[in-house]
């Protein structure tokens, strides 16, 4: 774990009341880094601010919708005022409608896409705007991590919308790595598989979803802590020299 010390940098995580985000946070606070926890539900993210504060580490709690670009701004802008330069941000805040095209309303449709790819989008071009105007070209320092899912690399009924727009998350890590290279900003994108988090539960408790996850090779869903190593990897300087990557994380389930 030494290779992935966080000590010292500030690192913003979108969609960090519960779940993955959560997780994130407390991975990187005891890696040593400065943890701002952006997410609409405060409650829930201030809590965790508290206790991982009681713990020794740093950490603040920002109010944030990532679909609401004046709400990010307003969280970069409190974020910066009390750890100064964000050095890392992971996008990971997200939405899913598990249903067949056909029974899913636009409306739903029109909410994943608000979230999980112009959430993305705004929340990856605000973070860029700070670390570029903050000197990331001299430094080379910047790190943007994207989450995406298995499901945009596949083609599984009840899955359209969410799928597609994290296909449409995987591009974009592709185009702002590309983009922002020459600005010392890496951006690099996980593809999780099946985890079991509070949006999951519903559907991976049901006997559709144990029948699907029978059907993996391996039979069984990712742990909690399957990712933890790769976004300590990307949020760091260890990952410095790897940019515009796409990695899969799934335990074989695609297999």
């Amino acid at each position: 774990m030494a290779a992935f010390d966080m000590t010292g940098r500030a690192v913003l995580i979108a969609g960090a009341s519960s779940g993955l985000g959560a997780h994130f946070a407390r991975q990187i606070a005891e890696a040593g880094g400065r943890v701002v926890l952006g997410a609409r539900r405060t409650d829930l993210t201030g809590r965790l601010a508290e206790e991982l504060k009681s713990e020794g580490h740093e950490a603040l709690a920002v109010q944030m919708d990532v679909t609401d670009e004046a709400s990010v701004i307003a969280a970069f802008d409190a974020a910066e005022g009390v750890f100064g330069r964000i050095q890392s941000v992971i996008a990971n805040a997200g939405t899913g409608a598990p249903g067949r095209t056909t029974d899913t309303s636009i409306a739903m449709v029109r909410q994943l896409v608000d979230t999980n790819y112009i959430g993305t989008y705004i929340v990856a071009r605000e973070a860029a705007r700070r670390m570029i105007a903050n000197g990331t070209r001299e430094r080379q320092d910047g790190r943007i991590v994207l989450i995406s899912s298995i499901t945009s690399l596949m083609s599984a009924a009840g899955d359209t919308a969410y799928a597609s727009s994290k296909a449409a998350v995987n591009q974009l890590g592709r185009t702002f790595a590309r983009e922002w290279i020459t600005h010392g900003i890496n951006v690099n994108v996980i593809c999780p598989g099946y985890i079991l988090t509070d949006m999951t539960a519903e559907w991976l408790n049901s006997e559709n979803g144990k029948a699907y996850v029978a059907s993996f090779r391996r039979k069984r869903l990712l742990p909690g802590d399957a990712l933890d190593d790769m976004v300590l990897y990307f949020s760091s300087d260890a990952s410095r020299h790897v940019t515009g990557a796409q990695i899969t994380i799934d335990d074989g389930q695609m297999l």
